[in-house]
């Protein structure tokens, strides 16, 4: 996938809602309980296509260890605007330069089971940033080729029981990184917005 085929696609289609099913077990929480907090998805143009930007959480952190996800966070007062929590947490956390990230749009918010409202922005990411990673909170940077992210095929769904409840569970095996959870989530509702003749199954 080029630039322009993916602003093409982008531009002129609308975003797709998250999976109907994921969402309705957390239709339980009121928009007052959701603390803003907001992801970046950084596009980068390489010889070979576009890839996005992604970090491995480090190992010691409380919540999420391990677990591969855009670069963001939870939103603070200094930041004024949504967007700039994107920016800044990638810029903490990846070393990537305000200057070098440059906004193209966003995509809806999505509640999390640990009461956020994520909302994800998308971005242009200039092709010579070179990572220097906050070994706090990140483990690792690596990029994933856009044809291969937003190949419908790539991505699975399953369903699994805990106590009572289903859960719907996304993921997204990619080398030795292993895409799941609400990153999987946004994943699935861009590569259905993308696709020309819709995404996966979403039975």
């Amino acid at each position: 996938m080029t630039k322009a085929e993916f602003l093409q696609q982008f531009n002129f289609t609308t975003p797709s809602d998250y999976d109907a099913f994921s969402l309705q077990r957390l239709a339980h929480f009121s928009q007052d309980v959701l603390r803003p907090a907001a992801v970046l998805i950084g596009l980068v143009e390489r010889k070979n296509g576009l890839h996005v930007v992604f970090t491995k959480r480090a190992a010691h952190l409380k919540h999420h260890p391990g677990q591969v996800s855009f670069p963001g966070g939870k939103y603070e007062s200094s930041d004024k605007l949504l967007l700039n929590t994107a920016v800044r947490e990638t810029t903490e956390e990846v070393g990537i330069p305000s200057h070098m990230i440059e906004i193209i749009g966003t995509l809806p918010s999505l509640p999390t089971i640990s009461q956020f409202s994520v909302t994800p922005y998308l971005a242009w990411i200039d092709a010579s940033y070179q990572p220097k990673i906050d070994a706090n909170e990140v483990a690792e940077v690596f990029e994933v080729p856009a044809d291969f992210l937003f190949s419908p095929i790539n991505l699975v769904n399953f369903h699994f029981q805990l106590k009572t409840v289903t859960h719907k569970v996304f993921a997204m095996p990619y080398q030795k990184h292993f895409i799941w959870g609400v990153t999987a989530q946004i994943i699935d509702a861009m590569q259905r917005q993308l696709a020309p003749f819709g995404g996966i199954n979403s039975a």
